[in-house]
């Protein structure tokens, strides 16, 4: 069973499996703006949707903040890519440095 957690401390949403941090996804906070610029899975725990679950939870926040996404990791930008509702969290004139349309 997996869990995810905010850690502000470490500025990171990590996917936890049976009590240890498997993967995560740092983010940094500037106003009302979230830059996205890592994520990370534990190679043993890849293949199981760890990384777009926790990618889901920090786009999820930063709609409900109202807030920009800077989806600088790859990961990220992928996600949202595939995951069109989630477009607008991307200002308009950021989305071509990022590939997304």
């Amino acid at each position: 069973m997996s869990e995810i957690r905010k850690n502000t401390e470490e500025s990171r949403y990590e996917i936890l499996v049976d009590g240890a941090v498997v993967g995560f996804a740092e983010y940094e906070v500037d106003g009302d703006t979230v830059t996205a610029p890592h994520t990370e899975v534990d190679p043993d725990h890849g293949g199981k949707g760890y990384a777009g679950k926790i990618v889901e939870q920090l786009l999820a926040d930063a709609s409900s903040a109202g807030q920009d996404v800077l989806p600088v990791c790859p990961y990220v930008a992928s996600y949202i890519g595939k995951h069109p509702e989630y477009l607008e969290l991307v200002p308009e004139e950021q989305r071509a440095r990022f590939r997304l349309a």
